[in-house]
């Protein structure tokens, strides 16, 4: 899973050690290249750029072509459900010197010639499918499973054992919806329209975009932050990275044909409306009530956030599968309407909380800051930075005696480099933040210089998996300081790496290369990102002190769960002058914490959640006896109604908490009090989602996971003191 990484990737000036020996292309001629002739010199400078700007430096040989094969297999059939064994071994025996072919002639027919192929299997796909519906009577009354997870799974050795697999698919798809309530006609008409879109969608691709998913497929074998970008995808790349939609505010991904929620962009209607969260998944789209649904399973992403685009002010309505579905089967129906994202909401803002402490109570800060976001303003009504706005923030909770703060980077992607290093010396007086190591082995050290610490008191920096690069240098700075007790989940995201954009126009024209047409571009690693200690963030991230369980602590969430991510290393460290709070107090307040964890009701249930999810991931296939499948179905809704009815009974008054944002910081006083979150109606809860994930189910996880680290920080302040 890739989070959202907001730092802007620049536009280098190209260096000698990314063109080294890219010339000799055998392409050079006064007059601009025909078609063929300009794809084969893109192809040739990208092997060659990317051979050149990775940290491996590795050669395309036939060891990495023919993993370079297999990506672009599963870049067409990542189920592995419509290529054939023979048809494999007939693509390797197509091209059996892809590495030379690739780097020195630029030669890309093999793409071609599979791209072919996948659409012929494609059309004995659907008229399989097609007839099945036709003919067949679906019966769900055997114990037969479905081994939904095949990304590891054998080709089908031939077209009859395709066949059973097209079935064994189909009949899942069948019962999914049948459980979703639609009719046969209903089902018949949806999923007969799904299989032949697919093959109306890849065939409207041309040469270019074929060519586009064959670059592509070569960059991520090197690393999955590196990309080839036709110039389609990178004008929508430098209109929005990372496909953040405009109206709702929201990141998506491909995910085994779903589209899926990534996140949710602070401040945007999605996240606004509290309806919809990260692993909730897409599967229709229609414009207004009333309209009937556009099944989007299996329709490219491009394609779905058009459909989910639209005009400020008018409403799209999303048929969902919650994060917490006990199956797929289970749909939620949302309507959003589209706005544009208030800039004031993607700024950093604080809470002022009074908490019972014993027979006293401790006021404590807590400062949500959902990016390291970095610009010019006036203060006023657009941000500066995120180091000026935390501080002012700051400024607020000391004037109102704060005990210790919180520093909230759960769902902080990244951000400016610089920013990061600035609201780290916030908290200490000076030295080295972070470590930039480039790919000629040149190490830039970021410092902090002003010699001055703005505050001073107990500080816990809260993480999760979704905490990534930029997020990742001050947690871990911070950490190797021992200036912050470092919560939450197990590690951060580990993306400790930074990507440029080569433009190819600009590396062809270098070398007398004019090309016919815009060849697109490249993005590149060119950086590792390594902590004051010397240890990359890379990879394994930054690991909390103290553990609080959580459903974002899953192995699948992380750099680790991405395609050939570089390795973690470490350098030399550099000299800085810790100060080494956490170390002599850690094992108390990791006690503490258990303690609590292990006999507070709200984290058993989450436990259960958590292991039902591990079950689920382990078996990695689904029951197609639809008596068995409804039994947990209902199963699921009595237990939700009975947590609910649980949490309500035990629920007690929230601690007084108070607002403070950019707007109100300067007046005397807390006046603005935060609204307590209540349950929703019972006609407004999902009954078929897990109440620990799914918002509309009242869950507590984010509340608890909050209130442990608010006792975690009264526990630090009150062992510093003694």
């Amino acid at each position: 899973m890739i989070p959202v990484l907001k730092a802007t990737l620049p536009i280098i000036t190209i260096s000698s050690a990314l063109i080294s020996s890219v010339g000799a292309f055998g392409f050079r001629d006064p007059d601009p290249l025909d078609a063929k002739a300009t794809d084969a010199a893109t192809t040739v400078v990208t092997s060659k750029i990317l051979e050149n700007s990775q940290f491996a430096h590795q050669q395309l040989d036939d060891e990495l072509a023919k993993k370079f094969l297999d990506r672009y297999l599963d870049t067409l059939d990542g189920a592995r459900l419509v290529f054939l064994q023979s048809d494999i071994g007939e693509f390797a025996k197509k091209q059996p010197n892809l590495a030379e072919a690739t780097r020195k002639h630029g030669d890309n027919s093999l793409a071609h010639f599979i791209f072919k192929r996948y659409l012929e299997r494609l059309d004995q796909r659907i008229a399989f499918i097609t007839e099945q519906l036709k003919q067949s009577k679906f019966d769900f009354s055997s114990d037969e499973t479905f081994a939904y997870e095949r990304k590891d799974a054998p080709r089908p050795v031939d077209l009859t054992a395709a066949k059973a697999l097209w079935q064994q698919q189909l009949r899942y798809e069948y019962l999914q919806e049948k459980l979703a309530g639609k009719s046969e006609p209903e089902i018949v008409k949806l999923l007969t329209r799904r299989s032949t879109r697919l093959a109306e969608t890849m065939r409207k691709f041309d040469d270019k975009a074929v060519l586009e998913f064959y670059l592509e497929a070569l960059a991520q074998v090197y690393d999955p932050h590196s990309d080839y970008m036709g110039p389609k995808q990178l004008k929508d790349f430098e209109i929005n990275m990372n496909l953040s939609l405009i109206g709702i505010g929201a990141t998506l991904r491909s995910d085994d044909g779903y589209c899926k929620i990534m996140e949710l962009v602070p401040g945007g209607p999605a996240a606004r409306s509290g309806l919809i969260k990260a692993g909730d998944r897409i599967v229709g789209v229609a414009q207004k009530k009333g309209d009937e649904f556009t099944d989007i399973i299996d329709l490219p992403l491009n394609q779905a956030v058009d459909l989910i685009r639209g005009k400020k002010g008018t409403p799209v309505l999303l048929n969902i599968i919650p994060a917490g579905a006990i199956d797929d089967s289970a749909r939620k129906v949302i309507t959003i309407i589209r706005e544009e994202i208030k800039l004031e909401d993607q700024q950093a803002k604080a809470q002022v909380i009074d908490l019972p402490a014993g027979t006293e109570k401790q006021r404590i800060g807590i400062i949500d800051l959902p990016g390291f976001y970095a610009g010019e303003g006036d203060g006023k009504n657009a941000p500066t930075s995120a180091t000026a706005d935390v501080k002012k923030l700051i400024t607020k909770l000391k004037a109102e005696n704060v005990t210790g703060i919180i520093l909230d980077l759960r769902r902080n992607g990244g951000g400016s480099l610089q920013e990061s290093i600035d609201l780290t010396g916030l908290f200490i007086p000076a030295g080295p933040v972070v470590q930039t190591r480039s790919l000629e082995g040149r190490v830039e050290v970021g410092k902090d210089r002003d010699g001055k610490v703005f505050y001073d008191g107990p500080l816990v920096v809260l993480i999760s998996r979704f905490s990534a690069s930029a997020s990742e240098i001050v947690a871990g700075a911070l950490q190797d300081y021992g200036r912050a007790l470092v919560v939450g989940d197990t590690a951060t995201f580990g993306k400790g790496t930074v990507q440029t954009i080569v433009p190819l126009s600009r590396v062809m024209q270098s070398e007398g290369i004019i090309p016919g047409s815009d060849p697109g571009a490249l993005k590149v690693t060119i950086s590792k990102f390594y902590r004051p200690s010397g240890k990359s963030t890379q990879l394994e991230g930054v690991k909390a002190d103290i553990v609080i369980p959580s459903l974002s602590d899953m192995p699948e969430i992380g750099e680790r769960d991405l395609e050939n991510p570089l390795p973690w290393d470490t350098i030399a460290p550099v000299k800085f002058t810790a100060v080494d709070r956490v170390a002599r107090v850690l094992p108390d307040l990791q006690a503490r914490s258990g303690k609590r964890v292990s006999s507070d009701p709200e984290f058993a249930e989450l436990k259960t959640t958590i292991e039902r999810f591990e079950k689920m991931r382990a078996e990695k296939s689904v029951s197609l006896n639809e008596a068995a499948r409804q039994k947990e179905k209902d199963e699921l809704k009595a237990r939700n109604e009975a947590l609910k009815k649980e949490r309500l009974a035990r629920a007690t008054p929230p601690s007084p908490a108070y607002e403070v944002t950019l707007k109100n910081y300067n007046k005397p006083g807390l006046a603005d009090l935060v609204k307590p979150k209540s349950l929703p109606a019972d006609d407004e809860a999902d009954p078929d989602s897990d109440p620990q994930i799914d918002p509309d189910s009242g869950a507590p996880e984010d509340d608890i996971i909050l209130k442990e680290a608010q006792k975690i920080l009264i526990d630090y302040s009150q062992v510093l003191k003694s």
